[in-house]
């Protein structure tokens, strides 16, 4: 007794020093992963705990610094490969002798952005940095896609480029990438890198055929989120959006192939979301006929997306049958139907979408043949025979081939070109069989359009009647003031404060719906009269 007395000023110190050290590093910084996408780079903190966190940025020399309460760093950067990003090196330092600060040096200005992510399954607490660039992004409009110079993901180029016969677009995308790696299967074999492969093979597959084009979602090891994955198709205007993955479950015994198209459950919510949006009023909706949904009551808007959701659902159920079938004849299949479910990748209201799961990653024999570069083209190939297959008996209008289907012949019998084009206008001569939303779908415009370049009141065209699709404009939209963005706006506050739409703004500045407005960046209002 008189022994522990003795000692216990001595314990009682050890033990607040340790109530201390405890307190002052709350959690520890343990790994760093950097990943590279084509307009931003992504860097993940793994954190052993939640953390409160500060950022900002020092300009003279360009620096990020990020301040990470009650932490310690116990990572390492040394193997971190700073190649094509603007971090030339990140360095860490104890502030307050409590907290850790993080400095990212950079060779040049960028737009940051940062969230902090809770543990999710077998991923840790996690904080999350992109560095976006300060680049221009280059904006397309719908005639701006179809007269491009067709440059395929693959860089495969078609031979077809100076005809109007356009090429049909198939948007590859491949599953996961970056930080969500998928499903892992044995030997460490890992889902985004067979499905990346896989969806490579396919596009190269796709333009070495004539008449078709293949766009990748992305090319490389980096990050998507699904609706932007899904929205790419409908910005390039695809024909077809095909997502490409690997599946997984617990037990090992599980196999096959599988092929997915949108539940109808899924098709209904996603018209909902979609018309819930006020900025996709103005939006085109191609299974209709590329009609607009501007100036249409809400009625009227919900029948139009309804009805181009079930087209885009009926469509790619068909060439869902024709995938599956040609899969079949390598894989075993676990289900000989297209199975359809609400995944997020696929709700397009306007582009048919399938999603294909090339086997059981977590299958040891699927697993083996998954890794092997054979088996994956095999896979390619067998994918795009089965779309060819669906393309073949409907083609779309205007594409080689749907002229090649009709015999090297036009919509008008004959195998001359109607369109005329300069450098200011492109026009089209009626001819039987005609009609304005053949018109719009041909040339990659919208019903809309022609009417008001041609004053058309309603769908009705002549035979002879020359239309125009499309005209340079001269000189600058007029607008009455640049609004700079500043931290925390959004466009449609801006449109808000200056009696505007969001579309209008988005028609002056050439801006796309996918297109980001950033802290610093110069917005024309338009005038009332524009």
């Amino acid at each position: 007794m008189l022994l522990i007395k003795r000692h216990s000023p001595f314990l009682f110190l050890i033990v607040c020093f340790w109530l201390v050290a405890a307190d002052t590093w709350a959690a520890s910084l343990y790994g760093v992963r950097l990943w590279r996408a084509p307009d931003h780079t992504r860097i993940v903190l793994d954190m052993s705990g939640q953390v409160m966190y500060k950022l900002f940025q020092l300009n003279n020399p360009n620096r990020i610094v990020i301040d990470i309460s009650h932490s310690r760093n116990d990572a390492s950067f040394k193997a971190l490969n700073y190649e094509g990003t603007p971090i030339r090196q990140i360095r860490a330092a104890t502030r307050n002798q409590k907290d850790l600060r993080l400095v990212l040096d950079l060779s040049t200005s960028v737009n940051p952005r940062s969230f902090f992510l809770k543990p999710n399954k077998d991923k840790p607490h996690r904080l999350v940095i992109d560095l976006y660039d300060k680049k221009g992004i280059t904006k397309k409009t719908v005639e701006e896609v179809a007269a491009s110079s067709q440059k395929s993901s693959s860089g495969i180029n078609n031979p077809i480029k100076k005809s109007h016969r356009r090429d049909i677009i198939i948007v590859v995308d491949a599953g996961h990438g970056g930080e969500d790696p998928g499903a892992i299967g044995p030997n460490h074999i890992r889902e985004k890198v067979v499905v990346l492969d896989i969806a490579k093979r396919l596009a190269r597959r796709i333009d070495k055929k004539l008449g078709y084009r293949a766009l990748l979602t992305r090319k490389g090891d980096y990050f998507l989120p699904l609706r932007k994955r899904r929205d790419i198709a409908r910005q390039e205007r695809a024909d077809i959006f095909v997502s490409i993955h690997a599946d997984a479950f617990n037990k090992p015994q599980a196999k096959g192939a599988s092929v997915f198209a949108l539940s109808q459950r899924g098709a209904t919510s996603e018209t909902a979301r979609f018309l819930a949006k006020q900025e996709n009023e103005a939006d085109l909706i191609g299974g209709v006929g590329d009609v607009s949904l501007e100036n249409k009551g809400e009625v009227l808007r919900g029948v139009l997306v309804d009805l181009s959701m079930t087209a885009t659902v009926g469509a790619s159920l068909d060439v869902g049958k024709h995938v599956l079938n040609d899969i079949g004849h390598i894989a075993h299949l676990h289900k000989k139907r297209v199975e359809q479910a609400g995944f997020l990748v696929l709700k397009s209201p306007d582009v048919p979408s399938i999603l294909i799961e090339t086997g059981f990653i977590s299958n040891p024999k699927e697993a083996k043949r998954l890794s092997t570069p054979s088996y994956r083209q095999q896979m390619a190939d067998a994918i795009f025979k089965g779309v060819e297959k669906y393309f073949d008996r409907k083609p779309p209008v205007g594409t080689y081939i749907a002229w090649k289907k009709n015999g090297g012949r036009d919509a008008d019998g004959n195998n001359t070109v109607t369109a005329t084009k300069s450098d200011r206008t492109i026009k089209h001569k009626v001819v039987r069989g005609d009609s304005l939303s053949e018109i719009a779908q041909r040339y990659r415009v919208s019903m809309a359009k022609i009417k008001k370049l041609n004053d058309l009141k309603n769908n009705s065209i002549r035979i002879g009647q020359v239309l125009t699709i499309a005209e340079k404009r001269v000189g600058e939209v007029s607008y009455s003031a640049v609004h700079r963005v500043s931290s925390g706006e959004t466009l449609s506050g801006i449109a808000l404060r200056y009696n505007t739409s969001v579309n209008a703004i988005r028609r002056l500045n050439k801006m796309s719906a996918l297109s980001i407005i950033r802290i610093g960046q110069k917005i024309k209002i338009p005038s009332k009269k524009g």
